[in-house]
């Protein structure tokens, strides 16, 4: 495990506090020297497209000092501001949101003075992209319907998701919709997916939120 994914796994500790935050803020405190970058990404599977799209450019997040953090969702982003941010360790940041979040992205960025009267634009000079509507939903569109179901049937899934097509509520859906709705149906399966499409894409067509932070970093 390199110093940057260690230096994530204490700041993870030290946001959700407890009995453990003291030890884990020593801990990020000591190696926060060697990060460039705090990423900060809703869940696993943002984390997991990232690096994978960042290997396929021959590049090591870990290596270079990029420390991508999973929030646990989009309302934990406070906390992380407070310890990783201005508040607490002053380290450059940028991160990727859904867009039904990104009021808690701006709210909490203007709070910690990254910023005021942020819109969309804004967030993006700050390094923060916002997914329409979701990661999910953006590397379906990029990959086409044809080619996800084709990833799926190299995971060996296609006959679960055809159950799930078959199932009353996704019947009348268009196959968009029950493709992304399927990625979320068990634990693990959007990460999955996630690093499974990413290996798949064209690299001329890869989201824009995607690509975007990728540069940033």
């Amino acid at each position: 495990m390199g110093e940057s994914m260690r230096f994530s796994l204490a700041l993870r500790a030290w946001a959700a506090g407890g009995a453990e935050s003291g030890a884990a803020a020593a801990v990020a405190r000591e190696l926060a020297d060697g990060v460039r970058t705090i990423v900060l990404v809703e869940g696993s599977s943002d984390q997991v497209a990232l690096e994978a799209l960042a290997t396929r450019h021959g590049r090591d997040l870990d290596a270079e000092g990029i420390a991508v953090v999973p929030l646990g969702g989009a309302t934990s982003i406070g906390r992380f501001l407070d310890v990783g941010g201005p508040p607490g360790l002053g380290l450059p940041l940028a991160g990727l949101c859904d867009i039904g979040e990104e009021r808690h992205f701006r709210r909490h960025l203007e709070r910690v003075g990254l910023g005021s009267g942020l819109t969309s634009a804004g967030l993006r000079t700050l390094g923060f992209q916002v997914c329409v509507a979701d990661l999910e939903d953006e590397l379906i569109r990029a990959l086409g319907a044809d080619g996800v179901q084709q990833v799926i049937e190299d995971q060996g899934e296609m006959r679960p998701f055809r159950t799930f097509q078959g199932q009353p509520a996704q019947r009348e859906r268009p196959v968009e919709h029950q493709l992304r709705r399927f990625m979320g149906t068990h634990s693990g399966r959007k990460a999955l997916y996630a690093q499974a499409l990413v290996a798949h894409l064209d690299l001329a067509r890869v989201p824009r939120p995607l690509e975007r932070l990728l540069a940033h970093v």
